[in-house]
């Protein structure tokens, strides 16, 4: 059994708050069109659990296979540290097929992003070391491929269709979180 090495945290992005009893990790790449479907599913789980889930989001992205999903996940970074990680999250995830440096700023610029500093942000790789960090986290917590999910801390190993993670969810609600 494979467990979140480290459990979600302040350092993640976070849609809820920490102390809700059911956590659902994932880790994605933006280019991956598994992780665009099941960003679908997150959505309805959301919906479905409200203030029963908090959903964390860490990057891993498979750059042999998606030579974009570095430098999405930078600008996802970027988009961050100016508070709208979770709007660029969507877009890219929604844009999967634009994913090049001129698409990413198209983007920034329809968030009302500062410009001079997102595009410094990417130009320096200045949120490289969160990615990298990301990935590790992945690596030492037994992720693969993506997407790979964990609830509460344990790595969920059946289908992510929404009827399997809510099954999984409701179950992992029963008993204490990993880690």
């Amino acid at each position: 059994m494979s467990t979140l090495k480290p459990p979600l945290g302040p350092r993640d992005h976070l849609r809820g708050e920490l102390s809700r009893p059911i956590h659902l990790a994932e880790f994605g790449d933006y280019e991956c069109p598994f992780c665009g479907q099941a960003q679908i599913v997150v959505r309805a789980l959301e919906r479905a659990l409200g203030d029963q889930l908090c959903f964390g989001f860490r990057n891993f992205p498979i750059v042999g296979a998606h030579p974009n999903a570095q430098i999405a996940a930078e600008a996802a970074e970027a988009a961050g540290v100016q508070g709208k990680f979770w709007e660029m999250h969507g877009l890219l995830f929604d844009n999967q097929h634009a994913l090049d440096v001129p698409h990413l700023g198209r983007y920034a610029e329809q968030l009302g992003l500062d410009m001079h500093r997102f595009v410094d942000d990417l130009q320096a790789h200045r949120h490289l070391e969160k990615i990298r960090s990301d990935r590790h986290s992945g690596a030492i917590s037994g992720v693969a491929g993506t997407p790979t999910f964990f609830i509460n801390g344990i790595r969920h190993e059946g289908p992510f269709d929404f009827d399997s993670l809510l099954a999984a969810m409701t179950l992992a609600a029963r008993f204490p979180r990993a880690g």
